[in-house]
């Protein structure tokens, strides 16, 4: 493995001739070492929250779980987002998960977001702006802070004891995080590219990334 190295990356910057450039974490092969670890601007203690990133891989469904976000406490899988084996979507808050049936991730860019919130349990996700069925989830429970967040593997311990085949391989970027529950139209525009505003927990334009093993940051034009 080589050292971590921690990137202050900036998501869009103007160019010489005002281009815009974009970054990406790139996963190219299964792994038990390559993963991001991204640092959150305020503690992850939530009672409601809107994840959002967009993901492309050519791993083929119902063949293996593939993680997609990891945040874990000394002994708790706080929040772990999932394609299932049988290409279900989940998310787990320390303990049993809530199963969402949706499109299944492919080789081109997908944007996903899920919803979570304690005061009801509802939860839902929303693939490309379109959102699931909405189900109730863990009513009252809060997802707890101290812990760390990555993006490429499940961690079974505290940052360890990882598996090549939960690893993720492919593309993740715009990871987005709120401590609410974002309007349905507001994740919609955000789909389409139009500008919200940025999340309060992670802002894919000024978040602090460490990488680890063979992951790669790529900044693209856009």
């Amino acid at each position: 493995m080589r050292l971590s190295v921690v990137l202050f990356l900036v998501a869009s910057s103007a160019g010489l001739a005002g281009s815009v450039f974009l970054k990406t974490l790139v996963f190219p092969d299964e792994s038990d070492n390559s993963y991001v670890e991204m640092v959150p601007q305020k503690p992850l203690n939530l009672g409601a929250f809107t994840l959002c990133m967009r993901v492309a891989t050519e791993l083929p469904n119902m063949e293996r779980e593939i993680i997609l976000f990891a945040y874990r406490t000394q002994n708790f899988d706080e929040l772990n987002v999932w394609q299932e084996l049988d290409g279900r979507y989940s998310f787990f808050l320390s303990g049993d998960g809530v199963m969402f049936k949706a499109p299944k991730l492919g080789p081109t860019e997908t944007h996903m977001c899920v919803t979570w919130d304690s005061s009801s349990g509802a939860a839902a996700i929303f693939m490309d702006g379109r959102k699931s069925v909405t189900k109730m989830y863990r009513k009252g429970h809060r997802i707890r802070s101290g812990g760390k967040v990555i993006i490429g593997q499940d961690p079974d311990d505290y940052l360890g004891s990882f598996e090549a085949k939960q690893s993720f391989v492919g593309s993740i970027s715009d990871v987005n995080m709120w401590d609410s529950v974002l309007s349905d139209s507001t994740i919609q525009d955000m789909n389409s590219g139009k500008r919200v505003p940025r999340g309060n927990v992670f802002d894919w334009e000024s978040v602090e990334l460490k990488v680890n093993g063979g992951a790669e940051v790529v900044n693209s034009e856009h």
